[in-house]
């Protein structure tokens, strides 16, 4: 890192920290539970979608620069390895990146961070990818 990057904000801060990333979290995870396009994420979840809603919370405070939560409760995150229980395709990948623009909309972040986060939540999305299509 170099000094100047010391005053450069980070996601976490141009998302808006603590409180817009739970919102936004929240609203993901709402439109999951609400919306009938989301119906092939939905059941991939537990009924109760408290603690889904929590660990994601905790893994993107971290990732986008804020506060470590998740890895302070359960180390490294691998995520992949977590999720391949999971059949995940193409369909679940594009629902999930859907419902997080759709998501992040709703939250009112800014056009060019809303582009900025679904280019690496895509790459993410597509890597956790498990099941051909």
């Amino acid at each position: 890192m170099q000094i100047e990057d010391l005053n450069q904000p980070t996601v976490y801060d141009m998302i808006g920290g603590a409180e817009k990333l739970r919102a936004m979290v929240d609203r993901f995870y709402d439109l999951m539970d609400l919306e009938p396009e989301f119906a092939g994420i939905r059941a991939l979840h537990p009924p109760s979608l408290d603690g889904s809603r929590d660990k994601t919370y905790w893994f993107l405070s971290g990732w986008s620069g804020g506060p470590t939560l998740y890895t302070e409760r359960f180390g490294h995150p691998f995520l992949r390895a977590r999720h391949l229980p999971f059949a995940i395709g193409i369909s679940e990948r594009d629902q999930w990146l859907r419902c997080m623009a759709w998501a992040m909309e709703d939250t009112g972040l800014d056009e060019a961070l809303r582009t900025r986060l679904m280019q690496s939540f895509f790459q993410t999305a597509d890597w956790m990818r498990n099941k051909p299509d």
